[in-house]
């Protein structure tokens, strides 16, 4: 699906950006460049000590794949805000998809804003993550 921010109408959908499954190694990585080491996120034992049956992805890596999601089809500079409300937990094995749709135009001069409302949800249906993104073009 091509996405044309030149063309784009309410109601129109951005690409679906879909996420493997989200594994241990991917915790571990995202870890170690975040520098985000809570042990909830990588350390089994710890996890079910807390009451959990396993470790949980962390929140800020399933907003970083919506991030992805919008800067497919807009550079970053045209970003002018991206907000998110964390829904549900995200755990070993889900597959995720970002999507969004075009829920504002507004034109002004030569201005053009844009805003998108954005979901992540697994192969269930169940939201993650919710938010919206303003681009100006």
């Amino acid at each position: 699906m091509n996405f044309n921010l030149d063309n784009a109408s309410v109601g129109d959908k951005i690409p679906d950006l879909v996420i493997e499954p989200i594994t241990r190694s991917t915790l571990a990585l995202y870890a170690g460049a975040s520098g985000d080491h809570n042990p909830i996120h990588i350390d089994l034992d710890f996890a079910k000590e807390a009451g959990m049956k396993d470790v949980f992805a962390h929140g800020m890596l399933i907003m970083a794949y919506l991030g992805r999601a919008v800067t497919n089809i807009v550079p970053q500079s045209n970003l002018k805000n991206f907000n998110v409300r964390f829904s549900s937990i995200t755990n070993i094995g889900d597959i995720l998809t970002c999507s969004g749709e075009v829920t504002k135009i507004d034109k002004n001069n030569s201005k053009k804003t844009i805003v998108l409302d954005l979901i992540v949800s697994d192969e269930f249906g169940d939201i993650k993550i919710s938010g919206a993104a303003t681009i100006e073009k």
